[in-house]
């Protein structure tokens, strides 16, 4: 017996697009969107601070003491750029060093460079995936710095942390970098993890809730570039219904979160905001 036909929502007319990054991030693009035209809301559905335990604040002091002594620093994210640079917090190179900086993405480079800038350092030390990559990501990062690692080689993942489950995140948690991990180890290298920032759940209010509750419909996007952003959903409204709504995702893992969540409709998108808007042109009609 075949399996029954799911109705998928066609494009329409665009009445809201949700941006779901952390705050900061979700202004900047909230902007960029509205000024393109396109009806653009925040509504973040991760919040983000500095590590809530005395342990990881410790660790991260070291880290921004003794960076240099690694031979690449890899930052998971802008965030992780922001908080482990925070206020002038890292101590400038006393000595040649010969440390590299890795970004999965170009935002992550863009603020990488600004940050590394401040520091003197040039960003000819920032290794990144290719402008015309099919993804920004750890998978498409290896490539580029693979002949870099060796036997005895340190690398530091500066990241984030999940308030709700640090102990069962393990020492330098991940998806894509996970795999990428097991890349440095094969060849040798060490691997350790500093936690520069904590993802915490938002606090809602009813403006917030009312907006959810109107997204449902058929004339809504959400964009996703976090699956934990469409775990944070499912909290915050385990009865609600997706399948009228779309999703505009920027990796094929969250493609795949956002159908397990039950969006009826998933664009994908690489994550640049040119692509993004790319997507939406192309999928969807402008209010």
């Amino acid at each position: 017996m075949s399996a029954p036909t799911v109705q998928r929502p066609a494009p329409g007319r665009l009445a809201r697009l949700i941006v779901t990054r952390p705050a900061g991030e979700a202004a900047h693009w909230v902007q960029a969107l509205r000024a393109q035209g396109w009806p653009a809301q925040a509504l973040p559905l991760i919040d983000i601070g500095e590590p809530s335990t005395s342990e990881a604040r410790a660790a991260l002091q070291v880290w921004r003491a003794k960076w240099s002594h690694v031979d690449a620093l890899l930052f998971v994210s802008g965030a992780a750029v922001s908080h482990f640079f925070a206020e002038g917090s890292v101590a400038r190179p006393l000595a040649p060093f010969n440390t590299r900086f890795w970004a999965p993405g170009p935002g992550t480079a863009r603020l990488l460079a600004q940050a590394l800038g401040a520091l003197g350092i040039a960003p000819e030390r920032i290794d990144s995936p290719p402008a015309d990559a099919a993804q920004f990501d750890s998978e498409h990062l290896w490539p580029v710095v693979a002949s870099q690692v060796v036997a005895g080689s340190r690398i530091l993942i500066v990241r984030g942390s999940s308030m709700e489950a640090p102990a069962a995140e393990g020492p330098v948690p991940g998806h894509g970098r996970d795999w990428l991990i097991r890349q440095c180890e094969a060849l040798g290298a060490r691997v350790e993890g500093c936690v520069a920032y904590e993802r915490r759940p938002p606090v809602f209010d009813d403006a917030d809730r009312a907006l959810m509750a109107q997204a449902t419909l058929a004339d809504s996007v959400w964009l996703f570039s976090s699956s934990e952003a469409l775990a944070a959903l499912r909290v915050a409204q385990p009865s609600a219904s997706w399948s009228a709504a779309t999703a505009l995702v920027t990796h094929p893992r969250i493609a795949q979160a956002a159908r397990d969540t039950g969006f009826g409709r998933v664009i994908e998108s690489r994550p640049s905001l040119p692509d993004v808007l790319r997507a939406l042109e192309s999928e969807c009609t402008a209010p």
